[in-house]
C-alpha cells in the first residue's frame, strides 16, 4: 500500500486527511519549501548576489523554459497525475540555489544559466499541478479562501526564507548573501521533494459537501493532445491571454530597484516586508471574493473592483518613488536610514496588491469549471503564459532599460489587461455543480467506491465542512473517511 494511501485514513485532529483543505494545505507546504523560498532569494536583490545582468540572464532563460513547460505541463499532469508531476516540478529549487551558491564561492556563470533553465522546466510542472488542485479540489463557495490557504502558506516560505537571511546579516555588513544562507535555503528545498508524496490522488480526495472532486482515470496522450488544442478555442482563454502574460512581468523591476536602493542586510528585511505583504493580501482578497454577501458573479466583480482601486492606488505611489532615482544611482541605503522607510513601505503594498491580482486570477479561472482536468489545463497555460512575460521583462531589465520605462510598461499591460478579466467575470455562472453532472458519494456503486478509496455501502449523511477542513454531519458519526482495506 502506497504511503499516501495508508495515510488516508488519518484523522489530523477533526481534520480529514482527505478534505479539500488538508491536501491545499499540503501542496501550500511543498510550494513554501521551494518556489517560496526562491523567492525570497529573488527578494535579497538579484538572488542574494550583486551580479544584477547574471541573475537577469539567468532568470530570462528560467522564464522561457517555465513558458513552453507550463503550457504543456497541465497535459503532463494529466497523464502522470498531480502527486508525481509535482515531485518533479520541486526537483530543480534546490539546484538553483546551490548554483548560486558556488557562484557566490567559485564565480562559477555557466551553473547558475544551466540550473536557470533546469528550473524554469520544473517551475512549470509545479506550478500546473499546484493550480489544478487549488482550484479543482475546493467547493465553489470556498475557492477565494483556498486561494488565500494556498498563497499565504506558499509565502510564508518568504518570509521564513528572509527571516533567515536577515537573522544571519542583521548585524553584518556583507557586500554579498552569506554563504549559510544558501546552505539553509538548500537543505529546505530538498525536504519539499519529501513532502510532496503526502498528497493525495484527486480520486481519494471528498468535498465536504460530500461530492467527489474526481472518478475519471487518467486520460491517454492523444486525448489529451486533442483536449489542449481544443483550450485555444475557449474565448474566455484568449480574453485572459493579458491578464495572465503581466501577472509575473513587473518582478523584473521590483528585484532590480531593491538591489540598487539597498545594501545585503536591509535587502533581507525588504524581502521579509514584501513576503509579509503578499501574505496580508492573500488572506484579504479570499475573504473578500468568497465572504461578500451576493451571487458568485456580485463577489467576483466586487473582488475585481477591489483590486483596481488599491493598484491604481500603489502603483501610483511607486510611479511618484521612481521620479526619485534612476537606474545609473546606486543607493545601497540602510535600514538606519531615514530615507529607506518609504521604500520598504511600497515593497510591502507591491507584493499585498500582487496577492490581490494573482488571487483573482485563479479565482476567474474557477468560476469557469471544477473539472480537475481542465483546471490543469487551464494552470498550465496560464503559468506558461506568465512566465512568457516575465522573460521578457527580464531580457528587458538585462539591457538596462530605464526604470521609469520598465514600471511605465508593467503598470500599462495590468491596466489594460483588467477589463477583459471583468468581461469573463461577467459570463460568471452562479454554479457548475449542474452543467458539470457533478457526483456525491452517496450516489456512487460498489466499483466507483473502491476507485474513490471511499468504504462500500457508507452513507455520508450530509455531511459539510467550514473553510478550516472542519466536518459536522447530520447524522451521528457519519464522517467520511477512507477505509485502508479499500484504498488498497
Amino acid at each position: 500500500m502506497a504511503l499516501g494511501e495508508r495515510l488516508a485514513s488519518i484523522r489530523i485532529g477533526p481534520v480529514r486527511y482527505n478534505s479539500p483543505t488538508t491536501q491545499v494545505f499540503i501542496v501550500g507546504v511543498v510550494c513554501f519549501l521551494s518556489p517560496g523560498l526562491f523567492n525570497a532569494l529573488s527578494g535579497l536583490g538579484a538572488g542574494g548576489t550583486q551580479d544584477v545582468v547574471l541573475v537577469d540572464t539567468g532568470n530570462a532563460i528560467l522564464y522561457a523554459m517555465f513558458a513552453i513547460f507550463g503550457i504543456i505541463g497541465g497535459t503532463i499532469n494529466n497523464i502522470l497525475g498531480a502527486r508525481l508531476t509535482l515531485c518533479i516540478g520541486t526537483l530543480g529549487y534546490s539546484l538553483y540555489a546551490g548554483s548560486l551558491w558556488a557562484f557566490q564561492i567559485h564565480g562559477n556563470r555557466a551553473f547558475v544559466i544551466a540550473a536557470s533553465a533546469i528550473l524554469g522546466m520544473c517551475a512549470g510542472l509545479l506550478w500546473t499541478a499546484q493550480g489544478a488542485i487549488m482550484m479543482a479540489y475546493p467547493e465553489e463557495k470556498d475557492k477565494g479562501r483556498a486561494f488565500s490557504l494556498f498563497w499565504s502558506v506558499f509565502t510564508m516560505g518568504g518570509v521564513v526564507g528572509s527571516a533567515i537571511a536577515l537573522g544571519i546579516q542583521a548585524n553584518r555588513s556583507l557586500p554579498s548573501t552569506s554563504t549559510a544562507v544558501y546552505l539553509v535555503f538548500v537543505i529546505l528545498m530538498l525536504i519539499a521533494i519529501l513532502v510532496t508524496w503526502l498528497v493525495l490522488p484527486a480520486s481519494y480526495v471528498v468535498r465536504g459537501n460530500g461530492t467527489v472532486v474526481e472518478l475519471q482515470d487518467s486520460m491517454g496522450a492523444r486525448e489529451e493532445i486533442g483536449n489542449f488544442i481544443a483550450q485555444f478555442k475557449d474565448w474566455r482563454m484568449l480574453a485572459l491571454f493579458p491578464m495572465f502574460f503581466c501577472s509575473n512581468y513587473f518582478y523584473s523591476y521590483q528585484g532590480s530597484i531593491v538591489s540598487m536602493m539597498f545594501n545585503p542586510r536591509t535587502r533581507a528585511l525588504s524581502s521579509f516586508l514584501s513576503n509579509l505583504g503578499a501574505v496580508i493580501g492573500a488572506i484579504i482578497i479570499g475573504n473578500v471574493l468568497d465572504r461578500v454577501p451576493g451571487s458568485r458573479r456580485t463577489r467576483s466583480i466586487v473582488g475585481w473592483c477591489f483590486t483596481v482601486f488599491f493598484m491604481c492606488l500603489v502603483w501610483g505611489a511607486g510611479f511618484g518613488w521612481q521620479t526619485k532615482f534612476s537606474r545609473h544611482e546606486k543607493l545601497a541605503m540602510d535600514w538606519t536610514n531615514s530615507k529607506a522607510r518609504g521604500p520598504l513601505v511600497l515593497m510591502f503594498a507591491y507584493y499585498m496588491v500582487d496577492s490581490f491580482y494573482q488571487g483573482l486570477a485563479y479565482y476567474t479561472m474557477s468560476t469557469i469549471t471544477n473539472d480537475p482536468f481542465r483546471l490543469a489545463r487551464m494552470a498550465g497555460y496560464y503559468k506558461g503564459v506568465q512566465s512568457a512575460g516575465a522573460a521578457v521583462s527580464f531580457g528587458m531589465d538585462a539591457v538596462g532599460t530605464a526604470y521609469m520605462t520598465e514600471i511605465a510598461v508593467s503598470f500599462a499591460i495590468m491596466m489594460a489587461s483588467l477589463p477583459l478579466c471583468l468581461l469573463v467575470l461577467w459570463h460568471t455562472s452562479d454554479s457548475n455543480y449542474e452543467s458539470e453532472n457533478t457526483i456525491h458519494v452517496e450516489s456512487l456503486d460498489e466499483d466507483q467506491l473502491h476507485h474513490a478509496a471511499l468504504p462500500s455501502g457508507h452513507h455520508t449523511g450530509g455531511v459539510h465542512e467550514n473553510a478550516l477542513g472542519e466536518t459536522t454531519s447530520d447524522e451521528k458519526n457519519s464522517e467520511v473517511h477512507l477505509d485502508t482495506k479499500s484504498a488498497a
